[in-house]
């Protein structure tokens, strides 16, 4: 048996399962904003989606058999996700001036497309979904090391 597998311990099979839930929500969001409602993403919006899309396939891989070494490959997607949504919340909140954005050509990162409530935005629901992934795998990992 493998060092990593914790086939003995399913504990960890339900929050790996919620952290595929939100990344599976979040990608089918961002497809449905893009190619529905034909909202085109800017730059930091597609390194956003580089960071989730793939958890998308990588979390169900370590949940079948569920093996503790699906955490080391997302985490680092989520913390990288995470990292470029915080940079692009900041960015449209004005924290962050205008002219370090790197969105020079087509959509602007700082432009509103959508806005719920009066506060969630695009940046907004990534970086909550980044955070819920991030806090699933957490206690995923503390539950597995039991």
């Amino acid at each position: 048996m493998k060092a990593d597998s914790v086939a003995s311990s399913p504990a960890g099979w339900t929050p790996l399962f919620g952290a595929w839930l939100v990344a599976a929500s979040s990608m089918l969001g961002a497809l449905f904003l893009g190619e529905v409602m034909e909202l085109p993403p800017c730059v930091l919006c597609w390194w956003q989606r580089i960071a989730m899309f793939p958890l998308v396939l990588i979390l169900p891989a370590g949940m079948f058999p569920l093996d503790r070494g699906v955490l080391r490959y997302a985490l680092p997607l989520t913390l990288a996700g995470w990292l470029v949504a915080l940079f692009h919340v900041l960015l449209v909140a004005g924290v962050i001036p205008e002219r370090i954005q790197p969105c020079s050509r087509g959509v602007s990162c700082k432009e509103i497309q959508i806005e719920w409530f009066g506060f969630l935005t695009i940046p907004m629901l990534s970086l909550i979904s980044f955070t819920l992934i991030a806090g699933f795998l957490l206690f995923a990992q503390r539950r597995m090391s039991r």
